[in-house]
């Protein structure tokens, strides 16, 4: 049996990024790499957190992903066909399989834009169905994410922080992808709004088989997130595992200062066991 008939939906394979930059003053060029010889599992319809102090290259690997940059070298395997190989009008196609949340939604919309015509927009790129149609599926999205689809023709700064993300969630929906991606997207929302938020994904998780990919900083979060744990440190990936695994008996020393660091660490393996005798 090979990884893509055990759940595997996407297999990167020694993924590096360099960045050239230029010295102050001299203007002689040197390199950083900000991901070094990458590998990393996602099996489908599961969610994988990946964490790591900053500067670990979680956001540069989550970008490359999403094929918003291009990776110096490796291999971005999709059900075994090579995303970095595609021919540029495949890899258009293929954009609607990726979707992104970011960190603060109001950077990621246009002011002078509309909820309806924010989410719309995805939709109008792709081609995808008659101007009609798209609007219909623009309310249809809005009341699914829990925003009034009467809202629609408000503009972003006319919402709510928790609302602008779930607009957000409900742009990255529209086009049905099969991954989506979410940087840091609960982080800058008041603990009331990020616990509907993730229940909110939940629910979206189990009715559209939705595999994620989480960008977190903080282990308080993972054990209301994750399945599988992905840890990065300058640029690697130096451990992943199933989640309880990883909290109960980690291997790589990073992931060990890690775990030691995060507050309440005995409150999170509790909660964990409480929930795994349910």
């Amino acid at each position: 049996m090979n990884e893509w008939d055990n759940g595997v939906l996407v297999s990167v394979r020694s993924l590096s990024k360099d960045y050239v930059q230029r010295r102050p003053f001299t203007r002689a060029k040197f390199t950083i790499r900000a991901l070094d010889s990458v590998n990393l599992t996602i099996r489908r319809g599961t969610t994988l957190a990946l964490v790591g102090e900053s500067g670990a290259g979680k956001s540069t690997l989550v970008r490359c992903l999403a094929l918003i940059e291009r990776p110096t070298a490796g291999e971005i395997l999709w059900n075994d066909v090579n995303l970095l190989a595609l021919k540029k009008k495949d890899l258009f196609a293929m954009r609607r399989q990726i979707q992104v949340i970011f960190q603060d939604p109001t950077s990621a919309m246009n002011p002078g834009m509309t909820a309806g015509e924010i989410i719309e927009e995805p939709l109008a790129i792709q081609g995808i169905g008659t101007g009609s149609e798209r609007r219909q599926r623009v309310l249809q999205l809005m009341e699914q994410v829990g925003v009034p689809a009467k809202w629609a023709n408000k503009l972003p700064m006319e919402f709510s922080g928790g609302q602008r993300q779930r607009l957000a969630i409900a742009r990255a929906l529209a086009l049905e992808p099969k991954l989506l991606i979410l940087d840091e997207a609960l982080s800058n929302l008041d603990l009331v709004n990020q616990e509907m938020v993730l229940g909110l994904l939940r629910e979206l998780q189990a009715a559209h088989a939705l595999t994620y990919v989480h960008v977190v900083h903080d282990l308080r979060m993972v054990e209301d997130l994750a399945d599988e744990v992905a840890v990065m440190y300058e640029g690697r990936i130096v451990e992943q595992r199933d989640a309880r695994e990883l909290f109960a008996r980690a291997e790589h020393p990073y992931t060990l200062e890690l775990l030691a660091a995060a507050p309440a660490l005995e409150s999170i393996v509790a909660a964990r066991l409480v929930r795994d005798c349910r």
